[in-house]
């Protein structure tokens, strides 16, 4: 089981962002800390009481216009609520129930989904003075006033969003492992999901963008148990023209966070593109093990350097994903196809490695021993010990006499260093300098 979603919905200017951008920007809802990731988010990854969940804010919901605009945005709510486990219906209790909350309220009420009524922008909290009473009404049950600008109230709607999430059963999920397929339109991603399965499970078309939602398949063979997510295609943002598409790319982007391993499509009649490079440097930022699958191999005609070229090429395009694996395949013939689970399985494993204080130190010492630690101006970095903070990507904490001296050419060379010795294919390896004073 993923992580559960929880929406903002509402319609504009009643606080949504407000809200939104208070829980994130107090880091209360902050539970990773990913380096490299740069991209505006409309969804953040959550924790309030113990319980992890993933945030999204929403457009604001307009219903009486027929503005294209709008009518897409009512789309993009409508994906998020069919996406949501439980909704923050959010109003404005100056303003008091307007036409569209009602609407709002009967869209919602059709979802079936657990709903929590906010009444917003109530700056005179403390007193209560606002009367609340009439959003009753509404039908969604008992209102809760807040304050997003003056944070009052926020942990009373979060509290109420822990107890309506659903239970999540960890140690199945742990036994099962996420395979999120990504790449760009019309690579063979439900092609490769269907040849896995046997089966027409996913729709395929040759239409671009044919898969909106990322689509969850459980699957077992010989080699375990995987949950395959097949996901919409990211396109260029100059080709994004519906709103709506934004939303699949966040589905997207939702599916790449919550998987192991992330099978990096790429079509070898067109070969590594800028917009491959970008889709798989989101799963290289968020850390996730790396497979990049070629798809159409037999679509190429071949001499006794095609492989090596294309390979070649492809790391040179793909710089910072030398440490993924690739594989040449058909999704159409089946070609080689049913050699990705062990790679899956290898990878997995390596991105989740955790290698003993000691034998982590060892293995230091082997790579100063080899090469020292550069200088600058008389004075020499000195790596006084490692350990392991965490996996998913293995992330290692270097303690220094100076942290200006760990210069990223020398940290490169560690993480190659720790790569070759532990075998660490397909998985990023994060490493953070911190200063220990001498004694």
């Amino acid at each position: 089981m993923s992580k559960p979603i929880v929406a903002i919905v509402g319609r504009p200017n009643v606080g949504k962002s407000t809200f939104f951008n208070y829980v994130v920007g107090q880091r209360i809802s902050i539970v990773e800390d990913k380096p490299g990731v740069t991209r505006d988010r409309i969804y953040a990854e959550a924790n309030w009481c113990g319980k992890n969940f993933t945030l999204i804010d929403t457009g604001g919901i307009e219903t009486k216009s027929n503005d294209t605009i709008i009518v897409n945005m009512l789309e993009q709510v409508n994906i998020a609520v069919s996406m949501a486990d439980v909704i923050i219906f959010m109003t404005d209790i100056k303003n008091g129930i307007l036409e569209t909350d009602k609407d709002i309220a009967l869209m919602l009420k059709k979802s079936r989904k657990p709903i929590i009524l906010v009444c917003n922008k109530s700056d005179n909290f403390g007193k209560k003075t606002e009367d609340i009473s009439e959003f009753y009404a509404l039908g969604i049950g008992e209102p809760l006033a807040i304050s997003s600008t003056n944070a009052l109230g926020i942990g009373d709607v979060l509290e109420e969003v822990c107890k309506k999430l659903p239970e999540s059963d960890e140690e199945k999920d742990e036994e099962i492992t996420k395979v999120a397929i990504i790449g760009k339109p019309n690579v063979g991603k439900s092609s490769l999901i269907n040849r896995i399965l046997r089966e027409n499970r996913v729709i395929v078309s040759n239409i671009a963008g044919t898969t909106r939602d990322a689509i969850d398949t459980y699957h077992e063979n010989e080699y375990g148990k995987y949950t395959l997510i097949d996901t919409a295609g990211i396109r260029r943002h100059s080709k994004i023209k519906e709103n709506i598409e934004k939303y699949s790319i966040m589905r997207t982007l939702l599916a790449i966070e919550r998987s192991d391993v992330c099978l990096m499509m790429i079509d070898a009649k067109e070969g590594v593109t800028e917009q491959d490079t970008k889709i798989a440097g989101e799963a290289h930022d968020a850390g996730k093990g790396i497979i990049i699958v070629v798809n159409k191999w037999d679509e190429i005609e071949k001499d006794n350097n095609t492989f090596n070229k294309f390979k070649k090429e492809i790391y040179n395009k793909l710089a910072y994903l030398t440490y993924a694996p690739i594989i040449f395949i058909s999704a159409k013939t089946g070609q080689r196809v049913d050699k990705l689970f062990e790679m899956i399985n290898n990878v997995a494993k390596m991105n989740a490695l955790r290698v003993p204080t000691g034998t982590l130190n060892q293995v230091i010492d082997e790579a100063i021993a080899i090469t020292q630690p550069p200088t600058d101006k008389g004075r020499r970095l000195k790596i006084l010990y490692v350990t392991q903070a965490s996996t998913k990507p293995p992330t290692f904490i270097v303690f220094v006499n100076n942290k200006d001296l760990f210069h990223f050419s020398y940290e490169r060379y560690l993480v190659n260093h720790i790569r070759k010795e532990f075998g660490l294919e397909g998985t990023p390896i994060r490493m953070i300098a911190r200063e220990k004073v001498e004694k």
